[in-house]
């Protein structure tokens, strides 16, 4: 009987791992600098005023086969924000925003992924930033996806999304047209 209960055990993992192994695992190349985190909002509701954020990490896994079992995540380093521009910067980094000795990463990680079959994707997820954490859903392209010059094997999405600065405990008033940030992630992963 112990022996058909092993037989029987060996089986099922024989059939449910290689599923489970379809799962491709990508490192987000920001060595490369193949990939970018930005920002823009409008300044006073005159102009738009743009950013990024220079030192952020993370990965995702992606199977073609069962795309819905996508995941991402992504950790930002909050004192790499940089609108070209010292003192602006030097003041998105105190209390008044992003608070960076309090709150030195913000983090995104996945939930769900659901492709529309037009190529785009709703990626939702929850945003933790200024010490918040609060669901969020990034409207995804899938860029591509082929073997690189070195060898290597890359898949690459885009996304954007708008978040309201009040959300996330940022109360700094900017004007009326200078509530909501809105977020353009370019992430090209190798694949491990």
């Amino acid at each position: 009987m112990k022996i058909k209960a092993i037989a029987a055990a060996a089986l099922a993992a024989a059939l449910i791992l290689p599923a489970q192994a379809m799962a491709e695992k990508y490192l987000i190349d920001t060595k490369g600098a193949h990939a970018f985190v930005q920002f823009r909002i409008q300044h006073l509701g005159y102009s738009w005023l743009s950013g990024r954020f220079n030192t952020f990490k993370g990965s995702f896994e992606y199977d073609e086969n069962n795309p819905t079992a996508t995941s991402f995540q992504v950790e930002v380093t909050t004192a790499s924000v940089d609108t070209n521009h010292a003192e602006r910067d030097k003041h998105l980094r105190s209390k008044d925003f992003l608070h960076v000795d309090k709150y030195p990463k913000a983090h995104f990680e996945s939930t769900s992924f659901k492709e529309k079959g037009d190529g785009t994707v709703s990626l939702v997820g929850n945003l933790t930033l200024h010490g918040v954490t609060r669901p969020v859903t990034i409207a995804v392209e899938h860029i591509g996806h082929g073997k690189d010059p070195w060898g290597g094997y890359r898949r690459g999405f885009e996304g954007t999304t708008q978040i309201a600065l009040a959300d996330y405990g940022i109360s700094y008033k900017l004007g009326p047209n200078s509530k909501e940030v809105e977020l353009r992630l370019s992430i090209e992963g190798i694949r491990q």
